[in-house]
């Protein structure tokens, strides 16, 4: 799905003040704390609570491999000051052939409120039209996670109706709300100019 720029851990993606990165081994840490918080766990259907150092070793491990493939992209959020320092994830992942991407993301608990999901959801929305033939991104949250919500209808995303997810860290299937983004709805905060893109 993803082309070869992005199949290469030197690869980046630049905002106002992330850097979207390739996961590190040294970002396990900052996994197992984030992520690990209840409060981000439990509006997911992947974050296992308690969340291990294993869990976060084996989930940077399998997204590397991913990333390499082209199959998906998932990318750590770290704030340009601090290059080192992850404070969240983005992904996208689909099947090429049914043109259709599926987008997830989670943001730890302490960068809340300050637009930096809005920040790093726009321009990986403008990077998945622009760098792949998708013509569709789907995304999922539970009709409780209004943050979720609301930012899917920011970046442009329509209902398309509640439905079951496969949520294994919650223990079988969750009903979410489904929304749909086609390439010529998407409203990011770049418009038409593509983000910028780094390999060095």
């Amino acid at each position: 799905m993803f082309p070869d720029i992005t199949r290469d851990d030197i690869f980046r993606l630049e905002t106002e003040r992330l850097w979207l990165r390739w996961p590190r081994a040294s970002d396990a840490e900052a996994f197992v704390r984030l992520a690990g918080d209840p409060e981000v766990a439990k509006q997911t259907a992947n974050i296992p609570y308690p969340y291990e150092p294993r869990h976060a070793e084996t989930f940077i491990v399998s997204v590397c491999a991913e990333n390499a493939s082209g199959a998906g992209l998932s990318l750590v959020m770290a704030p340009k000051r601090r290059p080192d320092e992850a404070i969240g994830i983005i992904g996208a992942q689909g099947a090429e052939s049914r043109g259709v991407a599926t987008l997830g993301f989670w943001l730890g608990r302490p960068f809340w409120g300050q637009g930096y999901m809005g920040e790093a959801g726009a321009a990986f929305v403008d990077l998945i039209f622009g760098v792949t033939s998708v013509g569709e991104i789907a995304a999922a949250a539970l009709p409780t996670n209004t943050a979720s919500l609301e930012l899917q209808e920011k970046l442009g995303f329509a209902p398309a109706g509640r439905g079951r997810l496969m949520a294994p860290a919650r223990g079988g299937e969750v009903e979410v709300e489904w929304r749909r983004l086609t390439r010529g709805a998407a409203r990011t905060l770049f418009g038409a100019r593509r983000p910028k893109l780094t390999s060095t």
